[in-house]
């Protein structure tokens, strides 16, 4: 992260080594509202400690000056109103990719649990994951960081977690903000939002307009439920032990090591992040004349033990959960073997639920109005 960070604690204040703290001003005239008991009212009093903002945007800084991806292109990161960056040569028709996302409500069971090592990871999985959807490099990242009450602790380790997930991923973490905000975040609660920027030669996207009919979907191994569907989930194993509900904050899976070393071998039509509702995300990157045919697959035993437990039916598990599938990938007939392959060397030691393997294939429709993926029979 860059050594400024835009801090709802210090009033928008930056703190670095270059920069005066106006954390103290001596007011001109005493204008302080007294309580009835002839105690001033300030910052503190209402919930906010300036000081303890300033004490993590200081330690953030320290962390910050460790080389980070990307680093000869950071220009200013440093105590400004915004960053900047570089963009990359040698693209010829450069096009920033842009995302952002949430954890949503996987962080009320990081809070019930007091467990924050993994939820950094999830924040930049679920944006950078749906950024390589495009076929692009992933660039910077910046996050937002909001709770009742700032606890150095839980915050420190919300940060670390996502600058490491971000060195994972290839992306500077190039700013953010943390905002205390009392009486609307209640105890240990919190919120957190990311933002991922990354880039693509516009000939060299992918996306719906490359996929042909006889095309093959590749399914890609999740590591759990990922960050989507956790109202639920939260409900279906409210009563398990904590050791269980531990399990069940397995971090999102990164696939951008992976996708950023397969596309420079194979040509990798367009990609879907199976995220909430489950397989109608892979309709998105299918042209509105085609469907997908799928093969039914064994769900992993977390979501079998889920489905059990909930009652759900066949449906209704894969339009909400991602049943043990974390990405589809849709290639060429003639690239299958190919990428299966090379899926199935990199997964092999990977903590995740299960193989990569072959879901189907792209058909064309024969009527507009049918539906967009039907299932083999087993």
């Amino acid at each position: 992260m860059n050594k400024f960070r835009a801090n709802a604690t210090t009033a928008g204040t930056f703190t670095s080594k270059n920069i005066t703290s106006f954390k103290n001003p001596t007011p001109k005239q005493n204008l302080k509202t007294k309580t009835a008991s002839n105690k001033a009212l300030n910052y503190k009093n209402a919930g906010v400690d300036i000081l303890k903002g300033d004490e993590f945007v200081d330690w953030i800084g320290k962390r910050s000056n460790k080389r980070s991806p990307h680093q000869d292109k950071i220009v200013e990161a440093v105590g400004g109103f915004a960053s900047l960056f570089r963009l990359p040569k040698g693209i010829k028709n450069p096009c920033i990719v842009s995302c952002t996302d949430g954890v949503g409500t996987k962080v009320k069971l990081a809070v019930e649990l007091k467990s924050y090592d993994g939820i950094g990871q999830d924040l930049v999985a679920m944006c950078v994951n749906d950024l390589m959807c495009t076929g692009g490099s992933p660039l910077f990242f910046l996050d937002y960081l909001a709770m009742g009450k700032l606890d150095l602790n839980q915050a420190k380790k919300i940060l670390a977690s996502i600058k490491q997930a971000c060195d994972d991923s290839n992306l500077a973490l190039i700013g953010g903000e943390t905002a205390e905000m009392p009486g609307v975040y209640a105890g240990n609660d919190f919120d957190c939002a990311g933002f991922s920027v990354g880039v693509v030669d516009e000939a060299k996207r992918w996306g719906a307009h490359n996929v042909k009919a006889g095309d093959v979907l590749i399914a890609l191994p999740s590591s759990g439920f990922h960050s989507n569907g956790y109202s639920l989930v939260r409900k279906i194993f409210a009563n398990e032990k904590p050791s269980f509900k531990k399990t069940l904050l397995t971090p999102t899976f990164l696939y951008v090591e992976f996708l950023e070393a397969l596309k420079a071998k194979l040509n990798i039509k367009a990609a879907a992040h199976i995220t909430g509702s489950g397989i109608e995300n892979i309709p998105r990157v299918i042209p509105a004349h085609m469907y997908c045919h799928l093969t039914p697959w064994d769900f992993p035993a977390i979501f079998k033990k889920a489905q059990d437990k909930a009652g759900l039916d066949q449906e209704s598990m894969l339009t909400t959960f991602n049943c043990g599938i974390g990405m589809v990938l849709v290639v060429s007939a003639k690239d299958k073997e190919r990428t299966l392959k090379a899926a199935q060397s990199y997964f092999k030691n990977k903590p995740v639920l299960m193989s990569p393997f072959e879901l189907g294939s792209v058909k064309l429709k024969k009527n507009k109005k049918d539906k967009d993926f039907i299932f083999s029979r087993p």
